[in-house]
Order: C-alpha cells, then structure tokens, then sequence
C-alpha cells in the first residue's frame, strides 16, 4: 500500500485526508513507538498543522480507529436502509460485508495495528469503546426489528455473538492472508445464524460462498 509522501510545507495540503493521517501515524507508530510519537510529529510529517490533525481526531489514539469507526457508522446505515422482510441475521450479514473492503493485500498493514492494539495498553484499553460501539449498532437495529429495547436479552445476545463471530473472522483471516476479508465474515456469520449446527462448523470458507 502507497504511504503519503511528506509535505515540507504548513497548512493543509490538497487531498490531505483522515486515511492519510492515519497511514502515516501508523508508520510512525511502528517505527518510533506509540507513546515516542506526537502529534505534532504527525503533522508535521503530513504536512499540516496541529490544529488540522485535531480538526480529525480528539485524540492520538483514535487515529487507529478511523477505519473501524467508519464500518459502523456505514453497518448503522445500511441496517437503517435494510428491507423489513429480509430475516434480522441476513440482514446482519449483508451489512458486515457490504461495509468491509479488506483484501489479502492489506493484511501486513492490519497486522501492524493489531500488534501496537494488543502491545500498548492504552490502546488495548481504547478498543473497548470501539467494540462497544460495534456491538450497539447491531443491538440497536435487533431490538428495532423485534420490538425490544436494545439492551435487553435478545439484541443484547445477537450484538455481542455477532461482534465475536466477526473478531474471529478477522484473526483467521489475518493469520492465513489467503482471499478477502469478506469470505471469512461470511462464512462465520452463516455459521452464526445456522446455530452453529454440525454442517455449517465443517464447512470451509469458500470465496465462491460469498
């Protein structure tokens, strides 16, 4: 994946963006350390200023969830928009994947984040927000859909089974780096849904599943 390429001068430069912020933080991040980085070394290497990176993000940290927090706000959307007729856990599903756009490609760059997430605390300690946020998008569009409040049992159990299938979806996927994110998300989730019954828990995933 190409980085951005430094930017001498101040100011916000044409095309300066979150993603590009976030690509050069994480570079940053690997190279120096999470807590030998500053904001301002940020900046300054996108070519910005301070108050641009703020304008962003709140905080240091959540440059590492710039992708994340956009597949749930688009998950939110699209299970907003979904049909009332399709079944809830189809539903789920084609939202999960509409909303990921990783390729095998992009593996070694999650595999960078993955490693400063679990080898900072602070980080580690961040993501339960970012998870949580997750979990509430799909809780919240089960109990519109059943007619309970989000945080009762059901959307409840739905959410955080969903969140933990995905999460397992990404480990496998991440560690094999052999097709697309998606195929991985489907095949778990399909298991999900079919209770995770003896068939569905022997099945390989399979791109033309999905």
């Amino acid at each position: 994946m190409t980085e951005p390429s430094p930017v001498a001068r101040r100011g916000r430069p044409p095309g300066t963006s979150a993603r590009e912020l976030e690509v050069i933080a994480l570079r940053l991040f690997t190279e120096r350390g999470f807590h030998e980085t500053t904001v301002d070394e940020i900046a300054a290497t996108a070519g910005v200023s301070r108050r641009t990176f703020f304008r962003y993000y709140d905080a240091k940290s959540d440059v590492l969830w710039n992708e994340f927090d956009n597949e749930v706000g688009t998950i939110r959307k699209l299970l907003a928009d979904a049909p009332a007729g399709l079944p809830v856990m189809d539903a789920v599903r084609e939202a999960v994947l509409a909303a990921n756009h990783y390729h095998a490609e992009d593996v070694p760059e999650l595999r960078m984040r993955m490693s400063l997430l679990s080898s900072v605390p602070e980080l580690a300690a961040s993501a339960t927000i970012h998870y949580d946020a997750w979990e509430r998008a799909v809780s919240a569009y089960v109990g519109a859909r059943t007619g309970q409040p989000a945080d009762s049992l059901y959307p409840l159990a739905v959410g955080r089974a969903v969140l933990a299938a995905c999460r397992a979806a990404y480990e496998r996927w991440s560690a094999r780096a052999d097709a697309d994110l998606t195929v991985y998300l489907d095949a778990a989730l399909r298991a999900l849904t079919a209770g995770f019954a003896d068939a569905a828990l022997t099945a390989e995933p399979s791109p033309s599943e999905s």
